[in-house]
């Protein structure tokens, strides 16, 4: 079930950054103080942390592909105006892509005695989970309230995001 509802998190993400024009992304609107280039790179952050880190540990090989102490910077306690001009939008959705990818990788890995496991240790403590599983579970709410809050930017800077909903 978390795998299932990681990847659904996690394609809806997805749909909503790629439905939004790039020439917008780091289009900052008065109130909401975010962009979808911050959104965006926020979620690859949280994904490698509340999915990755502490559950699996550093993996080398999104550290070697992604440039996490950069983005730290810029997407983690950073300002959405810190990053303008920083990240390539294109970039940025590959990346998402992967870590997601790799996310849904480790956690289907996982066997049920593991969820209940305490979490990897990391020099940040986590916000919420004291146990795998529910660093997972709130990767999952994390995700979605940033898909919201991406729609919301979205219908600023672009349109509304289409559902595909018919009346």
């Amino acid at each position: 079930m978390l795998g299932y509802q990681t990847q659904d998190a996690y394609k809806w993400a997805y749909k909503v950054a790629s439905a939004t024009p790039r020439e917008v992304w780091e289009n900052i609107p008065v109130g909401i103080e975010s962009s979808i280039s911050w959104q965006v790179g926020h979620l690859i952050m949280s994904i490698y942390y509340h999915s990755i880190i502490v559950v699996k540990g550093h993996q080398q090989d999104i550290l070697s592909r992604i440039p996490m102490k950069e983005y730290d910077g810029y997407f983690t306690q950073g300002l959405a105006s810190k990053s303008i001009g920083k990240v390539d939008p294109d970039q940025l959705l590959e990346y998402l892509k992967f870590i997601g990818d790799r996310s849904v990788e480790i956690i289907l890995s996982l066997d049920e005695a593991s969820l209940v496991s305490p979490l990897e240790p990391f020099r940040v403590a986590h916000p919420v989970a004291k146990n795998k599983f529910e660093a997972l579970d709130w990767n999952i709410k994390h995700t979605m309230w940033h898909c919201g809050q991406m729609g919301m930017v979205k219908r600023a800077v672009d349109k509304k995001f289409d559902f595909g909903i018919r009346f």
